[in-house]
């Protein structure tokens, strides 16, 4: 495989190092430029593609991950979680939508994903998620959500 330079744009660089990465989803490469002698790392992982997202009105759309992470960090804003527990959970969520037995996965379906990793990694960014996601209209919903949180986990997985 051919990897340019993004330093210098020379056709061709060489792998100094190979590892695996991401609990085995990547490979991360290092290489360097024979004709500048720069180093960069790239990573590498298999485009198994994605699920069409099926939306609640019947609209079809490609699944883009900036949309999923970008609505993970409003969640957590201001949280104090790492960013690397972030990553972990974005990863969890596409490996799950990935493994989708269908063609096609309902927004809902990962909208419930979503709950899932936020009910673990953080309870406010949780409750802000599904304040949202639910579409809470007064203050006794809220209230039915965070005792919810509160109680022991029990059979139910999706929080009602």
């Amino acid at each position: 495989m051919t990897v340019h330079c993004p330093f210098c744009a020379h056709d061709d660089t060489r792998v100094v190092d190979s590892r695996i990465a991401d609990d085995g989803e990547s490979v991360r490469r290092r290489r360097e430029c024979p004709q500048c002698g720069q180093r960069f790392t790239t990573f590498e992982r298999a485009d198994l593609g994605f699920p069409m997202v099926v939306k609640a009105d019947g609209r079809r759309e490609a699944y883009r991950q900036e949309k999923l992470l970008a609505g993970l960090q409003r969640a957590l804003s201001k949280r104090p979680v790492p960013t690397a527990q972030i990553d972990q959970a974005l990863r969890k969520i596409e490996k799950q939508i990935r493994a989708h037995p269908e063609r096609e996965i309902p927004a809902r379906r990962i909208g419930d994903l979503v709950m899932a990793a936020l009910r673990e990694l953080d309870p406010v960014a949780y409750v802000r998620f599904a304040s949202v996601y639910r579409r809470f209209e007064d203050l006794q919903a809220f209230s039915s959500e965070i005792q919810a949180l509160l109680e022991p986990k029990s059979g139910n997985k999706d929080g009602h």
